[in-house]
Parts: C-alpha cells; structure tokens; sequence
C-alpha cells in the first residue's frame, strides 16, 4: 500500500496534538484524587464520550468486524443490549456507588463486606487487565497496522504501548479522558468514512441489504453455538455487560469522577445513545468486507483492515490510521489507569501502607504502576494471536471472574444480610464452576456457561445467607458533597433508549 506524505503529515500531526493537549490538561495532578479521578469534576460529555472511546478500540475494528464478516449483524447485540444495561446502571448502580465515595470498585467490596473481598477482586481485575484487556488492545491494534501498513506486529505492539503508556503516567485520568474525547471524534467520524466508501463501492444501501441477505438478522436460533437468542435476551449476554458497564475499574472510573450524580447519568446516557450507532460503522463493514473482498480476507480478523486498504485513497490512509491508533491509545490508556488505580489503592494503600501513604507518594506509586503495566502487556501481547478469534478471546476469558464478581455485587447492593463468606466464596467458585463447563461443554456457546455459572454461584450465595445472615446490614460510609438528585426528563431519557433499542430489534429481525 502506497502511504504518502500527507497520510504521514495527518498521522503524525494529530497524535501529537492529542497527546500535548492531553499532558497540557493534566498538568496540575498532585493529589490521588486528581490523579485517579480527575478531581471529581467531570462534565457529561466528557464523561460519555470518554466511556464510549475507552470501550471501542481495535478490539472492535478488528474483532467485531471480524465477527461481522463471518456472523453478521447478530453480534451487534453485544452493543444494542450494552445500551439498557447503561441504563440499569445509571439509575441502579451509580447512585449507590457515589454515596459511598469510593475510588475503586474493589474498595466497595470491603465497605460491604470486608478486606478479604476487596482483595481477591482487586487481584482478579489485575490480572485480567494485563493478561486479557491489555494483551488483547495491543495485539489488536497491533494487527490492524500490520494489515494496514505492513509494520511488523510485536514493533507495532510497543510503539503503542509506550505511547499511551507515556501520557497517561504523567496526567492520570484527566488526561485520558481529554485524550479519549479528541479520539473518541476522530474514531467515529473516521468509522463513519470507512461505511460511506463502503456504501459507495457496493453501488448504494439497496444493493448492501440485498446482498447481505441472512447476514443482516439479529435474532438467531436459541442453540447457536455463539449466539442463541436465550442468551442475548435472558441469558449469558446479562452477565459480561452488567460486570463490564457496572462493576468494571476500566469504564465506571470516569463515572465515579463525576462533579454530581446527574452529571455522571447524562455522561451514561449519552454513551447510551452511541451505543445504538456503533454497530452500524463497525459491523456493517465486517458484512461489506464479507460482500466486496472474500477472497482477500483470509482469517475474520482481516476484515476491516483489508477493506480500509482497498476503499481508502491516498490522503485520508493517514487520518484513518490516526483514529485507529487513537482507538487504541483511548482503550490502553484507560485500562493501564484503571489498573493502576487498582494496584494503588486497594494493595499498595491498603496492605502495605496501611492507609498512611501521603498524596505526592500516591500519584507516584501510581505512575511506577502504570508504567510496569505497560512492559507486561506488551510482553504478552503477542500470545493472543495463537488464540482465534481477538474478540472470542476476550469475552470468553473475562468468564472466569465475571460471573463471581457480578453475583457479589448483586447481592451486596439488594441483600443487606449477604455474609462476606457468601462472596468470596462466590468469587473463587467462578473460576472452576466456569472452567468446568467450558471443558465438559465445548460446544456449548460460552454465554451460556457464564449464565449457568452465574445461577450456581447465586444459589451458593443464598444458602449461605439463609445459613449465616449478618446480625445488622453494615455501615456504608459518608457520601462526599457533591449533588446526588436526578431529573425526571433524565429518567424519560433512559427509558426512551430502551425503546429506541427495541426497535432496532424490531427492524432487523
């Protein structure tokens, strides 16, 4: 592929710029506060468009696309039903989590449970961070350059990671969520190029929907191996979107930095919304990719790299790799934050300093943290590849812990007599109860083994409450003072966008 000097003008040009602004914007972080949750002061918009770039990254560019190539638009339920359960967690979720002033969602663990809880979680999320989230964004991205622009995949997975790496050690979250909203825009507006060309190449929509025939239903039999319509709208798909959108470091962080709780549920809300919109810049490609160019699509993967190589001309290759390269910076950059925020407060603060650790030494055990993360993902990033399929690897792993950590939530937010037994016991169960099914059931589709590992660990956890109720529900601590009401249009606002989801349904039935 020809790659000219504009595309590396245009390349060059806006990754500097998003990664000065971002530095400039961060450049007064000097407590944990600052540092870990921007001050507790974000604004709504900030707040979505920063969820929405943390979220998509090549994980989607390459993978969903590449399940869109050889599923179709089935996989777009991932995002349509990411869209209610935002809403669950707006009004359900956030409000409990705000009044309890935590920085992490382990530190809620110990809060209503006890120390140990908090522990084994924060454990969990640190390991899956760097052994699956982080991996699983460098390889990806990593692959999209190579298939793109030929750079060798393990150089294109440090360049990367030192990158994102650099200024999110120095700016914290302020400056990942100015860098995510710079490439947030980008990321969409270039997606949005990416479907134009697209329409344009096959000769119109009509033609795109003619030709997309089966590829274009949502709905798929209840036994599909990857799929099933159980799954999807009672199921197993309930479980990764309630942990991930809910209880995950890496999305609710910048919800937890919210300056009041409408401010945090409008940032929710407009994620929400463009929820609904991705499917339609990033699986409706994986399905033209499947119409305009199967014989060069070699592995699933490949799809949206080799369609952005054949539709792009020379000038806009640079601005298209810019919104990649920031898809991935605006996912690593989160996730190393959140990983970081993790390691600091929930083991470094709490078992080895004892709660005594000054400010300065937070943001500093915080930026060695960040920056370790970084060597580690990169070190084992290329493992991924021998895997499958990128997006298959990621969800499928996050199984082990979600549906532990799930359950313990659950029940700690609606069952004030829950023990702490009944949610470490839950949360180590997880991993065998879910390893067990995936050995014995192979070809039984993984959300089902998420749901069912769920229901045992939730039967576990109410015979362990009915055994050994707590004598009194625990004290939660003080809220920090920031306004918690929320509008009544907001609450019709969140309703409206599970309409608006059902119909989607509705039309591609």
């Amino acid at each position: 592929m020809t790659f000219g000097i504009v595309d590396l003008i245009a390349f060059v040009g806006f990754i500097a710029f998003v990664i000065g602004f971002s530095l400039y914007a961060s450049r007064k972080e000097e407590t944990g506060e600052d540092y870990f949750l921007a001050g507790r002061g974000l604004t709504w918009w900030l707040i979505g468009f920063s969820l929405i770039a943390s979220n998509i990254s090549t994980e989607h560019f390459v993978g969903m696309a590449g399940r869109g190539f050889e599923l179709g638009l089935a996989i777009a339920s991932y995002e349509w039903m990411a869209a209610i359960t935002l809403v669950l967690v707006a009004f359900f979720f956030l409000p409990k989590f705000l009044r309890a002033g935590i920085y992490t969602m382990p530190e809620y663990l110990e809060y209503r449970y006890n120390t140990t809880a908090r522990t084994i979680m924060a454990t969990f999320m640190m390991l899956a961070y760097v052994f699956v989230a982080l991996a699983t964004v460098l390889y990806s991205g990593a692959l999209a350059l190579e298939a793109i622009f030929g750079l060798d995949t393990v150089l294109g997975i440090w360049l990367i990671g030192l990158l994102a790496g650099f200024y999110t050690v120095y700016g914290g979250l302020k400056a990942v969520v100015w860098t995510d909203l710079l490439q947030g825009a980008a990321l969409l507006l270039g997606g949005l190029l990416v479907t134009v060309l697209g329409f344009q190449a096959l000769g119109g929509v009509d033609v795109f929907f003619a030709q997309a025939g089966d590829k274009l239903h949502t709905v798929l039999p209840w036994d599909h191996p990857e799929m099933p319509w159980v799954a999807v709208f009672i199921g197993g798909l309930w479980i990764p979107n309630l942990f991930y959108w809910g209880l995950n470091q890496f999305i609710t962080q910048r919800t937890l930095g919210a300056r009041s709780l409408e401010e945090g549920q409008k940032g929710i809300m407009l994620a929400a919304l463009l929820k609904l919109l991705i499917p339609f810049i990033i699986v409706f490609p994986g399905i033209m990719a499947a119409i305009l160019y199967p014989q060069e699509v070699t592995q699933a993967d490949q799809a949206y790299p080799v369609l952005i190589r054949e539709l792009l001309p020379v000038g806009l290759r640079g601005i298209m790799l810019a919104a990649l390269f920031g898809a991935v910076m605006s996912s690593l950059d989160s996730m190393l934050n959140s990983a970081a925020t993790i390691f600091t407060i929930d083991l470094y603060q709490r078992h080895w300093k004892k709660g005594q650790a000054t400010p300065r030494e937070l943001v500093t055990i915080g930026r060695v943290a960040t920056a370790a993360f970084v060597l580690f993902g990169c070190l084992w990033a290329p493992i991924v590849g021998r895997t499958g399929s990128v997006f298959q690897y990621i969800q499928m792993f996050w199984g082990f812990i979600s549906p532990g950590i799930t359950a313990a939530f659950l029940f700690g937010l609606f069952s004030k007599r829950t023990p702490p037994e009944a949610a470490i016991g839950a949360m180590l169960l997880g991993i065998p109860v879910y390893g067990l099914l995936l050995w014995k059931l192979p070809h039984v589709a993984f959300l089902h083994h998420m749901m069912i590992t769920f229901l045992v660990l939730a039967a576990f956890m109410w015979i362990v409450t009915k055994l050994r109720p707590l004598p009194e529900p625990p004290k939660m601590p003080d809220a920090p003072p920031i306004p918690m009401e929320t509008s009544p249009r907001l609450r019709r606002m969140g309703l409206g966008i599970v309409g608006l989801t059902a119909l989607l349904y509705l039309l591609f039935w």
